[in-house]
């Protein structure tokens, strides 16, 4: 079952997730016309592969470590670590420990 997106005005937690990081999956938090929020949940190993996106994003690690491959090399995220990617920059991202980060995109119109 997808979980809901959060309505405008909603208090979203984005708190660590800590001992409860496995019971979870990335999702969606809310998406509008200009702009998409996902939490990732990334178990120690697993990966995403390389993909890009058409508008800028950041990438703030909550929990854990990740790195985060572009063209210009490795990025590794701890948590309270933020990476801003322009839109359209190939990246991937592996977990080096059990991981969550928020995921933001700015969304071009159609």
């Amino acid at each position: 079952m997808a979980l809901p997106h959060h309505k405008p005005g909603e208090r979203i937690d984005v708190q660590p997730l800590g001992a409860d990081l496995s019971q979870h999956r990335t999702h969606a938090l809310f998406k509008s016309s200009h702009l998409e929020v996902m939490r990732l949940v990334l178990k120690q190993g697993a990966s995403l592969p390389t993909h890009k996106v058409p508008g800028e994003m950041t990438l703030q690690c909550i929990e854990g470590k990740m790195d985060v491959t572009t063209q210009s090399g490795s990025h590794v995220l701890a948590a309270g670590q933020m990476l801003y990617l322009l839109g359209g920059v190939e990246h991937g991202v592996v977990a080096l420990e059990d991981a969550s980060a928020l995921v933001t995109i700015a969304l071009r119109p159609d």
